[in-house]
C-alpha cells in the first residue's frame, strides 16, 4: 500500500493512541514514532516505539504530533516536544486541556488542533469533534481531518468551549451505552432469564438498535415511538424511565457533571 499519511509522532500509546495508529496504518502510513514509557511491542515495521522524547531518532520530522497522553500528565510531558512547534501541527485528544494551556507548555508558536474522539474508534466507528486554534493552516487542518477520519466520522466546530460538552456527550457516551447493556442484562437475570441468554439479549439489543439508528434518517424519538405500542409493555416500561426524576433529569445532570469536570481538568 502506498503511503497517504505523512510521518507522525504519537505521544501516548494507550487504547486510543493505539486505535488511531491502527487506523493510520490501514490507510497507508509513511512512518511513525510512538513515545510511551511502557514501550509496547512495535505494531508494524513503519512504527518505531521509544520510551521517551530523548530517544526519538535524530532527523525524524513529523508532519503532526498527536498528543494522546492523560491530561494530568500534560505538564510534565508536553514541554519535551516543544521543539516541533513551528514545523508540525499538534493534534491533542486530551480531555479538558485547552489550547491556551497547551501553548504555555509547547511555546506560543505552536499550532494546535484540539479534538475529542471516543472508543468506538477501535472498530473505526468513532465520532470525533475538533476545533482548530490560531495559526493552523488549511493544510494542517486537512491533515488532522485525515488522521481523525481513519477512526470514524469527524465534525468541526469554531468554538473551543463546545469541546467540554462534546467530551461529556460523545467522549463519555460509550460508557453510558455500556451501562445500559449492563443494566439490561442484570434486569433480565432478575426476571429469571439464564445469565448467558441475558447477556446475549442485552448486547445484541444495544448493538442492533445502534445499527438501526445509524441506518435510519428518522429522529431517535420517532424510532422510539415505533417500538411503543399504545397500552403495551414498552409503554409501561417507558412510563417508569421517563418520569420527571428518572432518565430525562438524570441524563441532563450526568452530562452537566461531566462537562464541569472537563472544564476543571483545564486547571
Amino acid at each position: 500500500m502506498s503511503a497517504t499519511i505523512p510521518p507522525i509522532l504519537l505521544v501516548g500509546f494507550g487504547k486510543m493512541g493505539g486505535a488511531m495508529l491502527a487506523g493510520w496504518r490501514e490507510r497507508g502510513l509513511a512512518a511513525a514514532v510512538a513515545v510511551d514509557p511502557a514501550v509496547p511491542a512495535s505494531p508494524g515495521p513503519e512504527v518505531t516505539v521509544v520510551a521517551d522524547a530523548a530517544a526519538i531518532p535524530a532527523g525524524f520530522a513529523p508532519a503532526a504530533v498527536v498528543l494522546a497522553v492523560k491530561p494530568q500528565n500534560a505538564d510534565a510531558s508536553l514541554p519535551q516536544f516543544s521543539r516541533f512547534a513551528g514545523s508540525a501541527v499538534f493534534l491533542s485528544i486530551m480531555a479538558g486541556r485547552t489550547m491556551a494551556g497547551m501553548r504555555k507548555l509547547l511555546g506560543e508558536h505552536a499550532t494546535i488542533v484540539r479534538a475529542m474522539p471516543n472508543t468506538p474508534a477501535a472498530v473505526r466507528q468513532g465520532i470525533t469533534v475538533a476545533t482548530a486554534g490560531p495559526g493552523v493552516t488549511t493544510e494542517q487542518r486537512a491533515l488532522c481531518d485525515m488522521l481523525l477520519q481513519a477512526i470514524g466520522k469527524v465534525a468541526w466546530v469554531e468554538d473551543e468551549g463546545l469541546i467540554d460538552p462534546v467530551t461529556a456527550v460523545s467522549g463519555g457516551g460509550p460508557a453510558y451505552v455500556f451501562l445500559l447493556a449492563e443494566l439490561l442484562e442484570r434486569a433480565a437475570i432478575e426476571q429469571g432469564i439464564p445469565p448467558d441468554l441475558a447477556r446475549l439479549m442485552a448486547r445484541q439489543t444495544v448493538a442492533g438498535s445502534g445499527a438501526l439508528l445509524a441506518a435510519s434518517t428518522e429522529d431517535a424519538a420517532v424510532l422510539r415511538k415505533a417500538v411503543t405500542s399504545p397500552k403495551g409493555t414498552t409503554e409501561r416500561a417507558l412510563a417508569v424511565l421517563m418520569e420527571d426524576a428518572a432518565w430525562p433529569a438524570l441524563i441532563s445532570r450526568a452530562i452537566a457533571a461531566a462537562t464541569a469536570r472537563s472544564r476543571e481538568l483545564a486547571g
